[in-house]
């Protein structure tokens, strides 16, 4: 569950999520991130947040 950076609301389910690939770690490897689009029930503030990461 993710929470509201603006009002503190848990907010259980994304709208939307994908995969794209992050930066390069000095090693040269790059990270994928799955990223959750969230949009809060009380204030309505939409904001993303990771939801997982893994080596490629």
């Amino acid at each position: 569950m993710a929470k509201c950076p603006k009002c503190g609301t848990e907010v259980a389910k994304p709208k939307k999520t994908w995969k794209m690939a992050g930066r390069p770690d000095k090693a040269g490897k790059r990270m994928q991130l799955e990223i959750g689009l969230y949009e809060c029930s009380k204030c309505s503030n939409v904001f993303r947040e990771v939801l997982s990461k893994s080596k490629i």
